[in-house]
């Protein structure tokens, strides 16, 4: 790049951001032969982070690492598939010091990546957490909402956004988490440009990038060519040192880090969840593990929930046409009927307004061409359009007599009603930038760094407005297939109806009869396509992506186990266990039976069981007792005199069982969970006559007794009427709780009740922010805040005369300073009826003051 070449972010498009030469400063890098012998390349902190006193370059690796490593490092070399997932080993020990290992192969070299490794626990275990957040949310609009809380939460970044990319490149932030005192990028777009091409397809590759530190240094990888004069590839490493432009784009907005996942569907970038933080930070190997299987089944769901709202779309439509159907078979005139009926066909698609053509007739209804400009356009409709659905999202690009209405109308999608064109369904969409403002403060200004003021936010909005100018929303597949259902159908009306006046009803009702069964086709076939998707077949995956999907089910036990163990002291009851994952089979009294004493599981025993015992129920299912009418389950356990629970599982009255051929991944949780998590016995018998498990749980993981559970609260959890009021008035709720996950199930409950305006925070700091941002009406605080506690915050509440209640796991136990004696308490866990309950007794008590 020349001095005096412009700098913008097209010039991205031609920097090669793969091969940068250096890597970020939060680790280090060594690349080897292909052999993983002898070390060609090390990063020129190599030496400083890994220890070692000496020359790197043409060392053997074993001396340097250490031969364990090396023999560790090799064997998980083997297991790597593609670049694209690298091999991970969590806590390794090199010399003296412990890091998070990455290893992959890429062309001719062996490349391992070392960083340091905090203590912050198990990825699946983060990942299980998260996705048992969403899994079981329907509506794409709350899964967006809901996914960027969570990774929020998760990561602790200051700023998450969910980043869709449109049909012409650009992105809009459709979701948004936030500090409060930061301004808002919500509903904003952003050019093409901002994201060049070779990094969209290095977010194919690498799915989930880190930024530790924008400012941060470039650490050389030395040399910088091998012997042939070829650079180190570095596409799928996750040290990679940044774009300077683009790090350049993140100071201007004063972000210090950034961590993007990728959204895939159907193998295309649909999205970016862009984190940002303003001030340095580094995420763990581990957390990253967790937020890329959490992309990964974030990506799948999304892509579920999209065919699911297609189907529901379609089935609307078939509604829609049905009603003017029976209308039409009454009335003489289908060109009058389809005027009136302009308002119910403005709710097949989105649109601004809608118009129809009709024996030289012209209607219309919302945001319309001048009428003096429809004969034109409907002219132009008829020569392109041949007799099918046509589009376009900038209709003066096409016919640019256009460009005089274009800031009224840009978009125009046809649906001819006849083989000549003259008549004809039009649906408009406005110019895009016309319904746009700026979410965040007006005032607010960037820094413009070296490269120049392109680099900024709103610049980069400004650009992005000017590029669309005169264009619409484009119009996607989903809204053409619309169309195209609703022009058949309306012709085939059409016919039907002339078909009537003319006397041929028998042949009429052949034709529709004929259209019901080809829309119920093609409405299967995407029922199909939908079930593919969400019910794969369970059988031993490769690849990290078929696993997650696998792993669905499983995931959903876990959460099962998770619940209680949150909820129940650090573990559960079995038989509570036995209930939540049998209960689905409990078809008649007889088919599933359970008996034996109270016995109490740590949480660790829990979670084992919960798969465990998810497994038995889902095989039972598919394939033993449970899969006809006549089987039986039975299960019951015992304490041994060495204070272990011996658990039986018998099936009864099934088809007749074979020993399996191979034995799967879900087998193998059952026969090695139990002796390897929690040092204890498990025995499978195929027995003819039904499956026959047994399992023995040692202490310390089991006790006969559970634990007391009765705390004295000051809000009793009962089960009387809830004061009526809370959600008919919706008040503002905010929430102060250190605990994400007590969070969001606090979140959730509220949300059943129909509040929508409800404020979590952390800390007592973001709590001072958001009410003096946007007082709240009611609060609920937890007492501890990790190292403090939420007692000035709630003074602060009281002066304001806020009512609030607090929330903690001592009950009547809990000491509150003299001020703040009379406040109600709320135990922890929380009960969605106690919640409401005092809520309410708030609302109540402050109306009758």
């Amino acid at each position: 790049m020349s001095p005096t070449e412009p700098v913008n972010l097209d010039t991205c498009d031609r920097e090669p951001i793969h091969i940068p030469g250096s890597i970020q400063s939060h680790g280090c890098l060594l690349a080897c032969d292909i052999g993983l012998t002898t070390i060609e390349r090390a990063s020129e902190n190599a030496r400083i982070v890994l220890g070692y006193d000496g020359d790197l370059l043409g060392r053997d690796v074993g001396d340097v690492v250490g031969q364990q490593l090396l023999h560790d490092l090799r064997n998980a070399l083997a297991t790597v598939s593609t670049a694209s997932r690298p091999a991970l080993l969590l806590d390794m020990v090199c010399g003296e010091r412990v890091f998070d290992i990455a290893i992959h192969h890429h062309k001719s070299a062996v490349i391992v990546e070392f960083e340091q490794a905090p203590s912050i626990g198990q990825p699946l275990h983060i990942a299980r957490e998260m996705i048992g957040r969403i899994s079981d949310i329907t509506d794409v609009d709350r899964l967006v909402q809901r996914a960027g809380r969570i990774v929020a939460g998760a990561t602790g970044y200051d700023r998450v956004m969910i980043y869709r990319f449109e049909q012409d490149g650009s992105g809009k932030v459709v979701s948004e988490t936030k500090r409060a005192d930061l301004e808002s990028f919500l509903g904003q777009y952003f050019p093409a440009s901002d994201i060049p091409q070779q990094a969209r397809a290095l977010y194919l590759k690498n799915t989930i990038r880190v930024i530790a530190d924008a400012s941060g240094e470039r650490v050389p990888v030395n040399p910088v060519l091998d012997a042939s004069g070829e650079p180190l590839d570095l596409s799928f490493a996750h040290l990679r040192s940044v774009s300077p432009i683009h790090c350049e784009y993140l100071r201007n907005m004063g972000v210090a880090a950034s961590m993007s996942i990728s959204i895939i569907l159907d193998g295309a970038l649909w999205g970016l969840i862009a984190c940002h933080h303003y001030s340095p930070q580094a995420l763990p190997m581990a957390q990253r593990v967790a937020m890329e299987v959490f992309g990964e089944f974030f990506s799948l769901h999304l892509k579920s929930l999209k065919e699911r709202k297609r189907v529901a779309a379609v089935a609307g439509i078939r509604e829609a046409l049905d009603r003017f159907l029976i209308l039409s078979s009454h009335h003489e005139n289908v060109g009058e009927l389809l005027r009136q009926s302009l308002q119910e066909f403005a709710q097949l698609l989105p649109n601004d307004g809608i118009g129809v053509m009709f024996d030289g007739k012209w209607a219309g209804y919302g945001t319309t061409p001048p009428d003096e400009a429809v004969p034109h356009l409907l002219e132009f409709i008829r020569i392109i359009s041949e007799g099918r659905v046509w589009a376009t999202h900038a209709l003066s690009q096409k016919l640019p007599e256009a460009a005089s209405y274009s800031d009224r109308v840009s978009g125009v999608l046809a649906i001819p009603l006849s083989q000549t064109g003259s008549d004809c369904l039009l649906f408009f969409r406005k110019e895009l930038v016309q319904t746009l403002d700026w979410a965040g403060n007006p005032e607010k200004t960037y820094d413009t760094g070296p490269l120049g003021d392109r680099l900024t936010p709103r610049k980069s909005f400004a650009i992005w407005k000017e590029t669309v100018k005169a264009q619409a929303q484009a119009w996607t597949d989903a809204d053409r297939e619309i169309a195209d259902i609703a022009r058949i159908s309306i012709v085939e009306i059409v016919l039907r109806h002339n078909e009537l006046m003319a006397g041929e009803r028998r042949k009429s009702e052949v034709r529709q009869r004929m259209l019901n069964q080809e829309l119920s086709h093609r409405v299967k076939n995407i029922l199909a396509v939908i079930k593919s998707l969400v019910t794969s077949p369970q059988q031993h995956k490769s690849t990290l992506e078929d696993y997650v999907a696998t792993l669905q089910g499983r995931i959903e036990a876990l959460s099962v186990a998770h619940d209680q163990v949150v909820r129940g002291d650090g573990g559960g009851i079995l038989s509570d266990l036995l209930q939540a994952e049998l209960q689905p089979y409990r078809s008649k009294a007889s088919t599933v039976s359970l008996a034996g004493p109270a016995v109490w599981l740590d949480s660790r025993a829990f979670s084992v069981m919960a798969l465990v015992f998810h497994e038995l129920a889902t095989n039972a299912a598919k394939y033993g007792a449970l899969s006809v009418a006549s089987g039986t389950v039975d299960v019951s356990w015992s304490m041994a005199k060495n204070d272990a629970c011996e658990i039986r599982w018998r099936e009864h009255g099934g088809p007749v069982v074979h020993v399996p051929s191979r034995s799967g991944f879900g087998s193998a949780l059952i026969e090695r969970s139990v002796p390897y998590d929690l040092n204890g016995e498990s025995a499978i018998r195929f027995e003819a006559s039904g499956l026959e498990a047994t399992f023995k749980i040692p202490p310390p993981h089991v006790r006969l007794t559970a634990p007391g559970s009765g705390v004295a609260v000051r809000l009793e959890e009962d089960a009387s009427p809830r004061p009526k009021g809370l959600s008919a008035t919706d008040p503002s709720v905010l929430i102060v709780e250190d605990q994400i996950l007590i969070a969001l199930d606090l979140e959730a409950m509220l949300a059943d009740e129909g509040l929508s305006q409800v404020a979590t925070t952390s800390s007592v700091k973001q709590a001072m922010a958001q009410i003096e941002a946007s007082p709240p009406d009611l609060a609920i605080l937890d007492i501890n805040l990790g190292a403090t506690n939420s007692f000035a915050v709630a003074e602060e509440l009281r002066k304001r005369g806020t009512p609030f209640v607090f929330a903690t796991g001592y009950g009547e136990g809990a000491e509150l300073p003299e001020t703040l004696t009379g406040v109600p308490i709320v135990r922890k866990p929380y009960n969605r009826n106690a919640i409401v309950t005092a809520l309410s007794s708030l609302i109540e008590r402050r109306r009758s003051k």
